[in-house]
């Protein structure tokens, strides 16, 4: 622990020092002997360039390679990132060269490469910072509005529920470590979690290091493989920590060539887990946990001598007995037993009031502060006066102070304990991915000659994998040999097993029931579909709904406006008892009227607490975003969530969404006498080397006509001609073969029979495709061809119905099918024969008419509909999650899931309702109480500790409130259609 500690203050320091100034105000502007009119011309003429610089340890190194590069002649500013071995130069091309800057750097002792930067390299980079110390809103809208002005930042949230950053940022203006200095600035810790640029990322831990230089040969041999992208090398741990290209390389290429470059006296080997979030969560857990208790043993102590041995004869006695003039034993032994907990357990509270302060800015902590430093010091003052006076007798307070902060560390603890579980849905995908692996060696002819037990974060692309029955699929790819059926419920929420053979995709994570698998590996790392889940539902539980700004606003004002209350309180009283304005009877033995002021006061200010105001809605956000996400309902953050349950108008795209996309023939009708199977045989043979969806679909018709034992190679072809939009032409066995629709008959002079007409307009008003076919110029047969409605299509519109939503239907299809489509689901309103472009403009037109418009489509033509939408729902299959343009991804690609997402999207607005009602109802009840509204009429009051408990509560309260939503269960209307024995594909 030391050495990591030191290590972080290391890092610290060091980000400090890299200012994007100069260190060095004598480094003239331009170079010496340049004129005026040269200086016009070089304003133009600046070039940067960017340098890996391998070797430096500290900012002692940096400062060396920089005050080398700036002696040099046309250097106008270099900055050198010892975090990230790098060093950006700008410069006067006519004066200087890249080779020269390079060579200067070497000339230090250290090694330098240029890097040639991507002319496409994108402008803007993400990266998540942990942010450690945030007590309540005001402290993480302090951080956002210091992230918000710095120069390069595009957009930066900061989430007080998760306690991260998320910033979106200029790569080419700052790096992440100025991101991490300016966070440092404002008072609290902060540690880079994850950037943008690493894709794919690998921690290792190298033994067998004794010198600065072994490790820099160790990293020039990695950084020389292909696809290796970043190395950042941690000398005091013996880490390293690679950033590569899945494509190229991976984790156990690294390990090889660090073993073979000290000839086996290097040994690599993963860098333990852990240090992470999770392990803050702990140790901050563990720390409120250690602090409570201690604070108990001395509060408890004082709360004896002030409130129960005083009532005990020989205990009274002891207590009141003289020490100094007036002062007693029992007054000496309270100060001595809660200063420990006012200056050493409460540190933490005076650590973030400066902190806010200093910016400008109130939080609870200077709440607290207030409250027990008043009630402590007022304390203090009444025993000193007591030992220096022979006639005044004190009254202390030292148990509000003792036990307030004890109540209130006892809130904090409950409070980050019930915070650690909103976010337990993260950790329950994370837990999915197995720890080991069977990688299979195989020989040029495929057969296995090797096994190995392999830990899975060692996983690399086209590695071939074997899954036992009852193991997890370790990794993203594809089935190679064996069958089985695969548990996928975990990833797309779907609970029946599917079936897996050759060629069948695969998902890491997911369960093998039954049967051996051989998978080669398509998606490792961060790029597996599992990873991609985690970080949408990450990201959406960083993103803010926009009811949140209503307690963004009322946090900015809250705490000094609670501090101007309980002055106001305790002047109001003061007055009233100075100028008896109440009678003597009403104030309490053993205290005067100035201290039962003073105590109304107290607790006005410490009952007051913006924390539960400040959590309402994020930890709502969170627990509903994990729910969905168990339910295969992905919901990319609070504005989605917020737009959701607000929807009254729902646009439904056709194929792929209300059909399952895949086109079946329904039916075959002959014209004339014909085999059926040689008819099936001839069509498939003319139709195989398409590649339409309705070719395939005749195909796969044909082949129910085969045996098991036939294979699937069809009748010789020649002279195939595809003519596009209309089918196609072959000649086949010696037979010309015609297979398309009406106007491709019409085109080569095939007559088409009343018959065939007939069957046409009966085949289009089922909503079928009709497909003809003509064999030696003759009409033999028509095709009806369906794409079937997915099963439950018409109760999820029937029950959207009865949910006040009004459906309607965008196609690209013609007018005949897409009518006969919605009349068949219950659609009224269709809009077929749609591009595109035109399905967004129909959804703006909605939007116009006041409607609150959510789009499902399947997410790759529909993403202009998508986009334009309140709400843009994906219909997309379990390892195709990431669609951008939609709000809300249904993995299970299933309609049930609409009503799921709107549904849950109320049930997390009616909750963040009833935490705002909690919290507002709390505090506009609460402060009245505590300021003696109930005084005068009862001899009702609230002590000071007993407010500081209520304040604790009220946060605790709030997060529970939140937690409740893990019990939500999809609507009862759902689960009837699985009674009726309907299941969705």
């Amino acid at each position: 622990m030391a050495t990591k500690f030191l290590s972080l203050a290391c890092i610290r320091n060091e980000s400090r020092d890299l200012s994007p100034r100069p260190h060095y105000p004598s480094m003239p502007r331009y170079p010496k002997g340049v004129s005026s009119d040269e200086e016009k011309n070089m304003q133009g003429s600046e070039s940067k360039a960017l340098f890996s610089v391998i070797g430096m340890n500290c900012s002692a190194c940096a400062g060396s390679v920089e005050k080398a590069i700036k002696r040099l002649p046309g250097i106008k500013e270099a900055v050198v990132d010892v975090l990230n071995n790098k060093a950006q130069v700008m410069f006067y091309p006519s004066f200087v060269n890249e080779e020269t800057i390079r060579e200067t750097i070497e000339d230090v002792g250290f090694q330098a490469t240029l890097i040639e930067e991507d002319a496409n390299e994108k402008s803007t980079q993400v990266c998540r910072i942990s942010i450690r110390g945030m007590t309540c809103t005001s402290c993480s809208s302090t951080v956002e509005s210091a992230l918000q002005v710095i120069p390069g930042v595009l957009k930066a949230r900061v989430a007080l529920a998760t306690e991260e950053a998320e910033v979106h940022f200029d790569p080419k203006i700052l790096s992440c470590n100025d991101l991490l200095q300016a966070i440092e600035d404002t008072g609290f810790e902060a540690v880079l979690v994850s950037t943008g640029e690493d894709r794919n990322k690998i921690q290792l831990k190298v033994d067998g290091i004794r010198s600065e230089n072994s490790m820099r040969i160790i990293v020039n041999s990695l950084r020389a493989l292909p696809g290796v992208e970043d190395i950042n090398i941690e000398p005091e741990l013996q880490k390293l920590s690679l950033s590569y290209k899945a494509d190229v390389t991976g984790p156990r290429n690294f390990m090889k060539v660090i073993e073979s470059t000290g000839s086996g006296r290097y040994k690599a080997k993963l860098y333990p887990e852990g240090g992470g979030r999770d392990a803050h969560k702990k140790e901050e857990i563990q720390q409120y946990y250690k602090s409570f208790l201690w604070s108990l043993v001395f509060t408890i102590p004082v709360f004896l001598t002030s409130m129960v041995f005083m009532y005990i004869p020989g205990l009274k006695h002891v207590l009141d007995t003289k020490v100094v003039n007036m002062l007693t034993v029992g007054e000496v032994l309270r100060w001595a037993l809660s200063t420990p907990v006012q200056f050493i357990i409460g540190r933490r509270f005076y650590t973030g009031s400066y902190k806010a302060l200093r910016h400008g800015s109130a939080n609870m902590d200077v709440l607290i502060a207030l409250g027990t430093n008043t009630a402590y010091f007022y304390s203090v003052y009444s025993v000193v006066r007591a030992a220096s006076s022979p006639n005044f007798e004190s009254t202390d307070f030292f148990e509000t102070s003792s036990m307030l902060i004890s109540f209130i560390l006892l809130g904090k603890y409950l409070e980050v304990l019930a915070k650690g579980k909103t976010s337990d849905a993260i950790a329950k995908l994370m837990d999915l991915a197995p720890e080991t692996a069977i990688l299979l060696t195989l020989d040029h002819e495929g057969s296995v000659i090797n096994e190995e037990e392999i830990d899975s974060r060692l996983i690399q692309k086209n590695d071939v994998i074997k899954i036992i029955p009852g193991a997890k699929v370790a990794c993203d790819g594809f089935v190679i040999w064996g069958q089985s059926h695969v548990n996928e419920s975990m990833i797309t929420g779907e609970s029946r097993p599917a079936a897996k053979r050759k060629d069948d995709v695969v998902i890491g994570g997911t369960v093998n029931e039954n049967g051996v698998l051989h998978i080669k590996a398509t998606k490792v790392g961060s790029e597996s579909a599992l990873s991609q889940i985690v970080r949408l539902v990450e990201s959406a539980q960083m993103a803010k709904a926009p009811v949140q700004k209503f307690a963004d606003r009322i946090s900015k004002f809250f705490v000094p406006l609670v501090i101007v209350l309980s002055f106001s309180t305790w002047l109001a009283w003061f007055l009233a008892g100075k100028f008896s304005g109440y009678p003597k009877s009403w104030i309490p033995s053993a205290m005067d009227s100035f201290q039962l002021a003073l105590q109304f006061g107290i607790s006005v200010m410490v009952i007051a607490c913006p924390c539960a105001l400040g959590l309402a809605t994020p930890t709502a956000v969170m627990v509903g975003t994990g729910v969905g996400a168990s339910q295969g309902v992905l919901i990319k953050g609070g504005h989605a969530l917020e737009s959701a349950h607000k929807v009254n108008c729902i646009v439904f795209d056709k194929t792929g969404t209300l059909t399952k996309g895949k086109p079946v023939v329904v039916s075959t009708r002959l014209l004339k006498n014909m085999v059926l199977r040689e008819f099936c045989e001839l069509v498939a043979a003319a139709e195989v080397n398409s590649e339409h969806p309705l070719a395939k679909a005749i195909v796969e018709y044909a082949k129910k006509f085969r045996g098991e034992e036939e294979t699937n190679i069809w009748p010789a072809v020649k002279d195939f001609e595809s003519i596009t939009g209309h089918g196609v032409k072959a000649v086949v066995t010696n037979r010309e073969v015609i297979v398309g629709n009406k106007s491709l008959m019409l085109n080569n002079n095939i007559g088409i029979s009343l018959d065939a007409e007939e069957i046409l307009s009966e085949t289009e008003s089922s909503a079928q495709t009709a497909i003809l076919v003509s064999i030696d110029h003759e009409l033999v047969g028509v095709l009806a061809i369906s794409d079937p409605l997915k099963p439950g299509a018409q109760e999820v519109i029937s029950i959207l119905n009865s949910m006040r939503i009004k459906t309607i239907l965008v196609t690209g299809d013609n007018w005949g099918t897409a009518h006969a489509v919605a009349k068949e689901v219950g659609i009224d309103t269709v809009i077929a024969e749609a591009k595109p472009e035109h399905k967004a403009e129909k959804v703006k037109e909605l939007q116009a008419s006041n409607s609150v418009v959510a789009m499902v489509g399947d997410g790759i033509n529909d993403s202009p509909a998508l986009v334009a939408a309140d709400v843009g729902m994906a219909i997309g299959a379990g390892t195709d999650i990431a669609i951008e343009a939609a709000d809300i991804v249904l993995m299970k690609s299933n309609l049930e899931d609409v009503i799921t997402a709107i549904d849950l999207s109320r049930s997390t607005f009616r909750r963040i309702r009833w935490n705002y009602i909690w919290a507002l109802g709390y505090n506009l009840l609460g402060i009245p109480i505590a300021a003696g509204a109930l005084f005068p009429s009862t001899g009702f009051r609230l002590p000071p500790w007993i407010a500081g408990a209520a304040m604790a509560a009220s946060s605790v309260s709030v997060v529970c409130c939140s937690l409740l939503l893990k019990n939500y269960r999809r609507p009862k209307k759902l689960d009837t259609l699985e009674m009726r024995g309907i299941t969705v594909e």
